[in-house]
């Protein structure tokens, strides 16, 4: 048990380390080619912070554990809206952007559906994949093209992202950066994806259930830490943006990616109960961004309840 957990958690620091490191290199290269900070940070951080998930998901449909791979982008998107910005706006109001709710939101329900209606013969194949991959670049190529017409007010987004201004010293370290945290992402997501499958074993679990519970906590602990310390110094202006994001890139990149490389063969259970409580966290948060523009304590309170009742449910029917 215990060197089940110890490869959990060192599977999961270098799996954090590598797509640190992945992001630094990636955004050197990016400012080099004089790529703007904006489109750097609506694609190269975006698929930088996602590496792990996109690793370990990988990972797990090569190894034979598809409900490892799907636990964990369902779960995380769960984690996401009902834990993270629950968490977040219990401590302080997060502010709702009109793009949120004409564009962020519309995409990462529309996602959701697309996804709950081609898994219902119980596989992920190719060109599901393919499909998403296409969708994605689309949304990604329409926000950068919106985002260059909008005034440099509206683009002080970018300056929230805390990118570098400059490149690094040299192209060589950049190239170093790249390797390095390509080789940690490898490693960490084996370790971890290791460390969860014989973690399931010990405590006599489904692979699902580890999936959906630990590693989408796991996962999602990046942002968790860095939501809450934005929410405590009141610093959330772009956290609801972040998060629904974070969400459609999780099914457009990740589970698109992944059924690409491997067919992901999926649990009824995920289809018929966790799919549903996705579907669900997504849609409440809808009239809870058009009330006052803000998500309030309150209503924070409600995604952390919903969290703590369906993480419940998942460990209860065990």
């Amino acid at each position: 048990m215990l060197k089940d957990i110890g490869l959990l958690l060192g599977g999961l620091v270098v799996l954090i380390a590598g797509g640190e490191f992945l992001i630094r290199g990636a955004v050197s290269i990016a400012l080099r080619l004089k790529i703007s900070p904006l489109v750097v940070g609506l694609t190269v951080v975006a698929f930088g912070t996602s590496a792990p998930e996109l690793f370990i998901s990988v990972q797990s449909a090569l190894t034979g554990s598809p409900d490892l791979a799907m636990g964990n982008v369902v779960g995380s998107n769960i984690c996401n809206l009902a834990l993270v910005l629950g968490l977040t706006a219990f401590i302080t109001p997060v502010p709702v952007h009109k793009d949120s709710i004409r564009i962020d939101w519309p995409v990462a329900m529309g996602s959701s559906l697309l996804l709950f209606v081609l898994i219902q013969e119980n596989v992920l194949g190719r060109w599901e994949g393919a499909l998403f991959i296409s969708i994605l670049i689309g949304y990604t190529y329409f926000v950068i093209q919106k985002s260059r017409k909008e005034t440099k007010a509206q683009q002080s987004q970018a300056d929230d992202l805390d990118l570098p201004s400059k490149p690094t010293a040299s192209v060589w370290q950049d190239v170093a950066f790249l390797v390095i945290g390509t080789v940690g992402l490898a490693l960490g997501s084996n370790w971890f994806v290791m460390g969860a499958k014989t973690l399931a074993i010990a405590l006599g679990v489904s692979e699902r259930v580890v999936g959906i519970t630990i590693v989408a906590l796991g996962t999602s602990l990046p942002e968790l830490v860095t939501a809450v310390v934005a929410a405590f110094r009141k610093e959330t202006d772009i956290a609801l943006g972040n998060l629904v994001g974070s969400n459609i890139f999780n099914i457009l990149s990740i589970l698109g990616i992944t059924s690409i490389i491997q067919e992901i063969r999926i649990n009824d259970v995920i289809i018929r109960s966790d799919m549903i409580w996705m579907l669900l966290v997504t849609f409440v948060v809808f009239p809870m961004m058009l009330s006052r523009r803000k998500i309030d304590k309150l209503e924070g309170f409600i995604l952390l309840a919903i969290y703590v009742y369906y993480i419940y449910s998942v460990v209860d029917i065990v």
